[in-house]
């Protein structure tokens, strides 16, 4: 089951290695930074920014 994150929540939250804003992956509940290549998990709706808790993207998930 897919929680929805909020539209205002998304417009502020950057990715904390490269500071630019994320992609919202709603299938896979995760925040993608395409420029740092990872995935960031939203567990139970809160989104874990923490790089050590990220997922490596491969490169076929990267958008350029």
């Amino acid at each position: 089951m897919s929680q929805e994150i909020d539209p205002k929540l998304l417009e502020i939250l950057v990715c904390p290695v490269t500071k630019v804003p994320l992609r919202y992956d709603t299938s896979a509940q995760e925040l993608i930074s395409d420029q740092a290549g990872l995935a960031y998990p939203i567990r139970d709706g809160i989104p874990v920014m923490l790089v050590d808790e990220a997922r490596q993207l491969k490169d076929n998930e990267v958008k350029k």
